[in-house]
């Protein structure tokens, strides 16, 4: 495993993602397991979040206690399937901001292809995450970092619930800063750059598309 891939295996979300995985899962479950999910993996993908100590008042007495610092927060869907990631993560941290960049894989080269972009204009005063449940070829999650640092980002984390191992080799060697945070790292891209054994394709199964 790359060393800038965290593999988030919680029993909770091993479990959830299994129901997931599984074609029996209908669209309304497989929503509900994927927001659960977001935000069981966004405690982690937040727990280096800045906090500072505050006064506050009890019902009894005045104590010292520990906030969050200001550190702004930047949530950035690929879209289609990334949006499923977003009701979860603002449970966690309603206050965040939300992008949106919109990337299709040209299906015969399986290259990313740019079709819609809009982000916060401070976002080099920003933790972006960027989420997409699948990291498969790794162009589409490369092309949109690329897009987030032209954009001035700098403090950037990418989360997605499966990756193959060949999109973490070209996520990384593009951009090394970035850590990777993942529920599992599957076996190979099938010859349509499918993730297997996968979970199918999950803006469909989110959407109810297909």
């Amino acid at each position: 495993m790359p060393d800038n891939t965290q593999l988030i295996a919680h029993p909770l979300i091993q479990h959830k993602l299994s129901m997931m995985r599984s074609k029996d899962t209908n669209t309304q479950d497989f929503r509900t397991f994927l927001r659960e999910i977001s935000m069981l993996m966004g405690y982690e993908i937040l727990r280096d979040l800045p906090t500072a100590e505050v006064e506050i008042e009890t019902p009894l007495e005045k104590m010292k206690s520990r906030m969050l610092s200001g550190k702004k927060l930047c949530i950035v869907p690929i879209l289609r399937a990334g949006n499923g990631f977003v009701d979860g993560l603002l449970q966690l941290v309603p206050a965040a901001r939300v992008g949106h960049i919109g990337l299709y894989r040209d299906p015969k080269t399986l290259e990313a292809v740019e079709y819609y972009m809009k982000l916060p204009d401070d976002l080099a005063n920003r933790l972006v995450i960027v989420a997409d449940p699948m990291l498969a070829t790794g162009h589409s999650a490369v092309a949109a970092v690329n897009l987030i640092k032209q954009a001035g980002g700098t403090d950037i984390k990418f989360l997605c619930l499966i990756a193959a191992p060949v999109g973490l080799k070209t996520f990384h060697a593009a951009h090394p800063d970035v850590p990777v945070f993942t529920a599992a790292i599957d076996r190979e891209l099938n010859d349509h750059g499918y993730i297997l054994p996968g979970i199918g394709d999950a803006g469909d199964r989110i959407f109810g598309t297909k």
